[in-house]
Order: C-alpha cells, then sequence, then structure tokens
C-alpha cells in the first residue's frame, strides 16, 4: 500500500470527528484544530498533506473556514506538556496526534479536549483507551502497530545473521509503547537462546554512553526500535555503526 493511501485511512477516523465538531459550532465560529506530531513538519509531510486533502474534500479550506495550530516535538518527549499548554491557550476544539507518546500526553494533560489519536501502537496496554469496541472518555483513532511484530523482526535480523547469539537494542524508556515493545523483543529473544544487550535510550546526550557500551560489550548486530528520537538522530547512528562495521573484530551487521 503507497504511504499516501496508507496515511489516507489513517485520517479517516480524524476527518470523521473533526467534522462532526464543526458542524457543532455556531456558523460564525471559525473550528480550531491543534495538531500535535513527536517528529517535525518535514518528516511527517506524509500525514499532514493527507489530512489537509482530506478536510478540504470535506469542503474545509485551511485558513478559511477552518484553523490547523500545529505543534512539533522533535523527537523530544519532554516539550509535550509546554505545547500542549500552547494548543489549550489557544481553544482548540479538538486534538489530532500523530503517534502514542503524544497521545498519552493530551489524554493525561488535557482530557476534556477531544483527541483523535493516529498511527498509535497497543492503544490498550498503553493506557490510551478500556478497548477496541469502547475507547472510553473523549479518545477515539486507530492503531498501526504491533509491539509484538518486535519479535518478528527479531527473527528475521536472526535469518540474516543464522549464528547472530548476541544483539544489542535501542529503546526510548520515556515511549510506554518502546517499553512494551523492549519487553517483547526480551521474551522473543529467550526464545530464540539469544542475548540482548538492552540500552534504554531518550535523549540525545545519552548516545554516547549508549556506543561506548557497545564497543565494550561487542554485539554482532543492532535493533533499532521505531521511535522518533531514533529517526531524529539516525545519521549518528548510521555513521556510528559504519564504524563499527568498518572495525576488525567489532560488529559487523547491523540492522533497523
Amino acid at each position: 500500500m503507497k504511504k499516501t493511501s496508507l496515511a489516507s485511512i489513517l485520517f479517516a477516523g480524524a476527518l470523521f470527528a473533526v467534522t462532526v465538531t464543526v458542524e457543532a459550532q455556531q456558523p460564525t465560529k471559525v473550528p480550531r484544530i491543534g495538531f500535535l506530531g513527536n517528529s517535525t513538519a518535514a518528516l511527517e509531510e506524509n500525514l499532514v498533506e493527507p489530512f489537509r486533502e482530506g478536510l478540504h474534500d470535506l469542503g474545509y479550506v485551511e485558513g478559511k473556514n477552518i484553523l490547523i495550530e500545529y505543534r512539533w516535538a522533535e523527537g523530544m518527549y519532554d516539550r509535550f506538556p509546554a505545547l500542549i499548554g500552547e494548543l489549550v491557550a489557544q481553544k482548540v476544539d479538538i486534538i489530532v496526534t500523530a503517534g502514542t507518546p503524544a497521545s498519552l500526553a493530551v489524554k493525561k494533560q488535557a482530557p476534556s479536549i477531544p483527541l483523535v489519536m493516529l498511527a498509535v501502537g497497543d492503544p490498550i496496554g498503553t493506557g490510551l483507551i478500556e478497548s477496541l469496541a469502547h475507547p472510553g472518555g473523549n479518545v477515539t483513532g486507530l492503531t498501526a502497530i504491533a509491539a509484538d511484530l518486535e519479535g518478528k523482526r527479531l527473527e528475521l535480523l536472526r535469518e540474516v545473521i543464522p549464528k547472530l547469539y548476541h544483539v544489542a537494542v535501542f529503546w526510548n524508556p520515556a515511549s510506554t509503547f518502546q517499553v512494551i515493545s523492549e519487553k517483547e523483543v526480551q521474551t522473543a529473544a529467550r526464545a530464540f537462546k539469544m542475548k540482548v544487550l538492552s540500552l534504554g535510550v531518550q535523549s540525545p546526550a545519552q548516545f554516547d554512553n549508549a556506543f561506548a557500551t557497545i564497543r565494550r560489550e561487542r554485539p554482532r548486530a543492532l535493533l533499532v526500535l521505531a521511535d522518533r528520537l531514533f529517526l531524529h538522530n539516525r545519521a549518528r547512528i548510521m555513521e556510528f555503526a559504519t564504524k563499527q562495521s568498518a572495525c576488525q573484530g567489532c560488529m559487523r551487521t547491523w540492522n533497523w
């Protein structure tokens, strides 16, 4: 499925919720939507553009009969309280989130504002909703990521390196979903009789210590769980990986 098509499907729930909210407003009031992203506008353009197009298809033109307040955490989740505070101050009618960390932050800090979440992982396990059939509260949306896939990714990595017995894992302790995903990796590793070097990294400042640990422990592969922090620092991770791969006797194979 093309990325644009996938994003359009993901935002279908958001567009429906926005429509209901807009229709409930007075004719003279221009509805205001808050869009809170874990990353940046550039990295999430594949989500933002279909969102705008969907609104346009419903008759809403940004800046004319609907307003959108964008806020981006740039992979640093400690920014969420301030960003959400700004959206609340703007008196947004609804908040759309892209990702689990942003969704959890909005539910905690602004529970009275309707929340439409997109591309979240394990919304029940992370406490976002009570159940898929009955989400509860002011929360709705769609899930697109499953934590149990991390075990499958580890299995695929082992197929690439049949004798793999020691793997390092980057994960972000600041994300509830990442905590669940790391446990899935550990469970799969025990089944495969593999040793896991678990490295929790939740800020750019912690990469140096993580890299030093890898040099010392010398695992044969690196698995990086999906998180905006690692996406924003991918060049740094890849540079380190390349150097380690080229070092005789060091880690020869990487995967993320």
